[in-house]
């Protein structure tokens, strides 16, 4: 009699995450797992039984979490992400003990996940790594804190620093994301999806805009700086047909396994801020005729995610430079795999599954799921969701939209 394992994930009952991940459970014939909302792990009524296996996702879609983690009632506000990061990792780690107690076992490791969802801490594991990463004046547990725009001005004066990404440390999608340059007559200005209100309160925006008075950029930063900042040196990125480009590459188990191209005309290539997948095909060809191999880029993602040996997935944002003969990571991502249709990577091992397959297929090899067949009333009641999610302009933290 064949035994299966008994899953559970904690994640947003709801939400297209878990929705993709019991899709992957059914087609390799395994049973759904039973979900556990992080409302329900945030108030302490979750219950763990022996011999559970429990995955971590994703707090990021579900309005509720947003709210008990952050304590801010409008999900587009950028503030409280800070508190989000002291509330999230002390769950995750009562989370754990709960888990242990019970006797069943947690996929991934909570202290890695902490580090994950600190830039600053996770620049610093990677940098001491060996992985190639854009300077920093932040990175690691021992670098200054930035205070503000008076002390961040400081920073990059002292760093010869003219062109930042100035991130908020435990944000993600974008959020509070600004992309700072200056000119050697010192003037300022600063690209960004942040809207700052009539009453200084930020918000989450999806049109990306351009603040060119230091008053007004030195507001944002003030208001951000409680919730920690990270600070790094822009690169300037490749382009595809003129516009710059990165990748997000899905690393499962130390495999890169999926892949995709993010352009954009602004300096953030995230897809709600207007970018748009660029082509894979494409890229690679550009990697080869610059003199570099595609393998060796792969083999940076994988480096980094080597860095998180008790996380089974992770996904890397890959920086290539001008040129596409060097590459950069700019991130590694806890939640980085909600990659809608995309399909593994040739010579992967997960040819025909897409991220959530991929997994499972990891996880437990006897039960290679078959390659995915979108359910169209799941695939619609998903894409609807989705289209809320970004038209709300909801949360800041949590997830991690290509």
């Amino acid at each position: 009699m064949t035994v299966h394992p008994r899953l559970v994930v904690v994640g947003d009952p709801a939400g297209r995450r878990v929705a993709f991940f019991q899709d992957a459970l059914r087609a390799a014939g395994l049973p759904g797992a039973r979900v556990v909302s992080w409302p329900d792990v945030l108030c302490g009524r979750a219950r763990f039984a022996a011999g559970e296996t429990v995955r971590l996702d994703s707090p990021g879609e579900d309005p509720e979490a947003d709210r008990l983690l952050r304590g801010v009632d409008d999900p587009a506000r950028v503030e409280g992400s800070g508190r989000w990061y002291t509330r999230f990792t002390a769950a995750v780690s009562a989370l754990a003990g709960t888990v242990g107690d019970a006797g069943a076992a947690l996929v991934d490791d909570p202290g890695e996940l902490a580090v994950l969802f600190d830039k600053r801490l996770s620049h610093g594991r990677l940098r001491a790594a060996g992985v190639p990463v854009p300077e920093s004046p932040t990175s690691g547990p021992a670098a200054p804190a930035v205070g503000g725009w008076d002390e961040l001005r400081s920073l990059l004066d002292a760093a010869g620093l003219r062109r930042v990404f100035v991130k908020l440390a435990h944000g993600s999608s974008a959020s509070g994301v600004l992309a700072v340059e200056s000119n050697g007559a010192g003037r300022i200005q600063a690209t960004t999806s942040v809207e700052r209100g009539p009453d200084g309160r930020l918000f989450n925006s999806l049109r990306v805009r351009r603040y060119t008075g230091e008053r007004e950029i030195a507001a944002i930063v003030d208001a951000l700086a409680p919730d920690g900042l990270h600070v790094e040196r822009w690169l300037p990125k490749a382009t595809q047909d003129g516009r710059a480009a990165d990748l997000r590459v899905v690393v499962i188990d130390g495999r890169a396994t999926h892949a995709v191209v993010r352009t954009s005309r602004s300096p953030m290539t995230n897809l709600h801020l207007g970018g748009a997948r660029g082509d894979l095909a494409a890229a690679r060809a550009a990697i080869v005729a610059a003199g570099g191999r595609w393998e060796d880029a792969l083999g940076v993602c994988e480096r980094a995610a080597a860095a998180f040996p008790g996380t089974r997935c992770v996904g890397v944002d890959l920086l290539p430079a001008t040129g596409w003969r060097r590459f950069a990571v700019g991130e590694v991502n806890a939640f980085g795999d909600l990659l809608p249709g995309l399909k593994g990577l040739p010579g992967s091992g997960a040819e025909g599954l897409d991220t959530y397959a991929a997994q499972v297929a990891a996880q437990f090899p006897a039960a290679r799921p078959a390659p995915e067949v979108p359910h169209p009333e799941r695939t619609s009641a998903a894409r609807t969701r989705a289209t809320r999610t970004i038209t709300a302009r909801t949360s800041t933290t949590g997830t991690s939209t290509t």
